[in-house]
């Protein structure tokens, strides 16, 4: 490829189809992750980063290598990473004596850093330590969030935001119910984070609906909130924006209820309701003769009989 005026122009085939796949699109590729360690870490650091590159396989890339940076006083290297591999998300993991078994979960916007939030380790339980039966490779999870502050701390919200966006996985148009497997719940509560990581299994019930049940698989992590690092409201809201292309013209006449229901308004011009034909009927039609003018004066007398 061959660069001129800032504008870079493939020789080959191959090249052509790279430049087009990191071209921008109306509708974007799934967010991938990339997964690194810092100069120092321990073992505990390690497992941690395994396991979650287990669940976002196979939308991720592990880094092997340690890498000596420190993204809240530099970020270059993260950009670095980011523009070479096309990860708009990251998980950096180190430790240190003044920030024990450290992670910096972050995501970046046009491959600058947009929001990091450092979380600290206080409690870790790997997949292999808890002997069930895993999910298969690339479930799409369910998210859960509870707690108070994931609804009314600034911090929070962003932190519920990075990590939907962190696990939600591919985009799909269409789930099955078998599907439906794979539950992680964070918890919000006393200034701390839980993150658990369970298998919904479908029971008879005795009844169409199947009864469910939460089986915990792995990894189990007690997480607490450190140093944040957010964009500002306009470059947030410049990295949510839509494209023209993408956004719905609006129907007149239509409307929508809260669970996605649709409704339309007819508009019709005044009837008249006494040409209006309706179903004969030998009950409703008009008698001739007397019987018709005994009608209109009320019914008859009876007459009353006289044996002879």
């Amino acid at each position: 490829m061959t660069q001129l005026n800032g504008i870079t122009n493939p020789k080959t085939k191959r090249s052509k189809r790279f430049l087009e796949s990191r071209a921008p699109k109306l509708v974007e590729d799934g967010k991938s992750a990339m997964i690194m360690k810092g100069g120092n870490t321990s073992q505990l650091i390690s497992n941690v980063l395994k396991d979650i590159y287990a669940l976002k396989k196979p939308n991720a890339v592990l880094y092997k290598k340690k890498n000596i940076t420190r993204p809240f006083e530099d970020s270059t290297s993260l950009e670095f990473f980011s523009k070479k591999t096309d990860c708009s998300l990251f998980l950096f993991g180190s430790h240190s004596k003044k920030r024990p078994d450290n992670l910096i979960l972050g995501r970046l916007f046009d491959f600058h850093v947009l929001d990091m939030i450092e979380l600290g380790i206080e409690k870790f339980s790997s997949l292999s330590d808890i002997k069930a039966s895993k999910c298969p490779e690339g479930t799409k999870p369910m998210l859960l969030f509870a707690g108070e502050a994931f609804d009314t701390d600034n911090e929070h919200k962003r932190l519920k935001s990075l990590l939907i966006d962190f696990f939600r996985g591919p985009n799909v148009s269409a789930v099955r119910l078998a599907g439906l497997e794979h539950v992680l719940h964070f918890t919000s509560l006393d200034g701390k984070i839980y993150m658990r990581s369970y298998r919904s299994l479908l029971k008879k019930s005795g009844c169409r609906t199947p009864r469910i049940e939460l089986e915990e698989i792995g990894p189990s992590l007690d997480l607490v909130l450190r140093r944040t690092h957010l964009a500002s409201d306009d470059l947030y809201k410049l990295a949510h924006r839509k494209p023209k292309a993408l956004k719905a013209k609006k129907k007149k006449n239509i409307s929508h209820d809260a669970f996605g229901t649709k409704f339309g308004r007819v508009h019709m011009q005044k009837q008249d309701l006494s040409k209006l034909r309706t179903r004969k009927m030998k009950g409703l039609r008009k008698r001739k003769g007397r019987a018709a003018v005994g009608e209109q004066d009320g019914p008859a007398p009876k007459e009353a009989r006289v044996a002879s």
